[in-house]
């Protein structure tokens, strides 16, 4: 079984060529997952699907037919070209795609490093492929072990304090264009996701009033009063009267058209500053020399001072990261050596019991011997087995562990299809 992750980011993918691969719902998401793993060397395979990247982890028999059904597939559905596909992927596969996904999901390969988002869009990638049947214990494994890293890298480091995502890169940089201030100024934010809700947030501590518009009233309503009295609620319909009214324009939602059009804005004196933060973008391009508008590429730019300030705290993540892909290997291959040993010791039994059989047919031992013969022979073989299973655990361990391990399954012709791995290990340590 091999692990492989086919990324496309915001390093080398950008954000027109993003906007193209992008997964519109869950739906497309699904019926993507559907049609790949019913390949026959694809085992599992889930999707993360954000602003900076599409990323599809697998679990599969075949890394190099996996890379080029995946590239197959979302080439059919997004109308790009294979071949510049393969151009602008980025592929990890085994050792790397698990130190890649655990430095995903630490925010360490995030735009903005210490972002705190992409640690729950991982969790709820799986989650949906989990729910659909196309994830199951191999993906588990490794988002779980993910998790536990993320979290150490938390705890250790200081990197996610005053956690900086987006939504407050895009609001700092507004504060600076308005010469170091937003207090009484007003922000139009669009979305009430986590994106729009961070830009809220953000707003309002810069001393801005916020005017809040959702698709859903209801959705908008919620965060209004959660948030506090300097946030007000309009019609998504008014969209157009307030984008002309104020400066200040921050939007996030999941529209797969852009929400904000050439034919909304009105010619006005005074200078406009937005900020698109959504894929597909919100907002068309826009030529009129009063509005300035950002996206989510330009950010990345204005971002690199906060990478420059946590290079020394990344350094102490990327250690982490580095032991928790040691630990989950060395798990891994513990796991695949337990079935091996369970299964070798079932097989003497039956051979034990066979030979037993054999003896009392022909009347060599008398059937009252049978017990104690039965231990005697199984003790002896335990006796001489013991040595045998010390070392394959501690072969186990090692980077070459997982060949020895299969090498001794293919000598002995053992079949491990039907062990339970855990309860093995339960027992074994009780």
């Amino acid at each position: 079984m091999h692990y492989q992750v086919v990324s496309f980011n915001y390093k080398r993918c950008d954000l027109n060529e993003r906007e193209k691969l992008a997964f519109k719902s869950d739906d497309e998401i699904r019926e993507f997952l559907n049609t790949l793993v019913k390949f026959d060397f694809m085992l599992e395979a889930f999707v993360i699907n954000t602003c900076n990247r599409i990323e599809v982890v697998t679990a599969s028999k075949d890394n190099f037919a996996t890379f080029h059904a995946i590239l197959g597939l979302i080439s059919r559905r997004s109308g790009v070209n294979f071949y510049e596909l393969e151009k602008s992927a980025m592929k990890y596969e085994d050792e790397e795609a698990v130190e890649h996904l655990f430095k995903v999901v630490a925010s360490l390969d995030s735009l903005v490093i210490g972002e705190a988002q992409i640690t729950g869009q991982v969790k709820q990638g799986f989650k949906l492929s989990y729910e659909n049947g196309t994830s199951g214990k191999e993906l588990n494994r490794v988002v779980s072990y993910a998790i536990k890293c993320a979290a150490e890298v938390r705890n250790a480091t200081n990197i996610s304090e005053n956690p900086i995502s987006i939504a407050s890169v895009a609001v700092a940089q507004a504060s600076d264009i308005m010469n170091g201030s937003l207090a009484g100024m007003t922000g139009v934010v669009i979305g009430t996701g986590e994106m729009g809700k961070l830009a809220t947030k953000h707003l309002l501590r810069s001393g801005a009033d916020v005017v809040l518009i959702s698709r859903t009233r209801k959705n908008a309503e919620e965060l209004a009063n959660e948030l506090g009295e300097n946030v007000r609620v309009a019609d998504f319909e008014d969209i157009p009267k307030y984008i002309n009214r104020y400066r200040l324009l921050f939007s996030a939602t999941a529209s797969p058209e852009p929400i904000i059009t050439a034919g909304m804005v009105q010619e006005k004196d005074i200078k406009r500053v937005w900020f698109d933060m959504a894929i597909p973008r919100d907002i068309e391009d826009i030529s009129d020399e009063k509005i300035e508008i950002y996206r989510i590429d330009d950010l990345q730019s204005i971002s690199k001072n906060n990478h420059a300030m946590r290079q020394e705290q990344a350094l102490r993540a990327f250690e982490i990261v580095q032991k928790y892909k040691d630990e989950f290997f060395i798990w891994l291959r513990a796991l695949s050596v337990e079935p091996v040993i369970k299964q070798m010791r079932l097989d003497i039994d039956r051979v034990i019991d066979s030979e037993i059989d054999r003896a009392l047919k022909k009347g060599y031992i008398p059937n009252e011997y049978r017990d104690n013969i039965h231990y005697l022979l199984k003790q002896t073989f335990d006796k001489y087995l013991h040595q045998p299973t010390k070392n394959m655990r501690e072969v186990s361990r090692k980077s070459e562990g997982g060949a020895m391990i299969e090498a001794v399954r293919d000598i002995f012709g053992i079949d491990t299809g039907n062990i339970d791995v855990q309860r093995y290990k339960k027992s074994r340590e009780a």
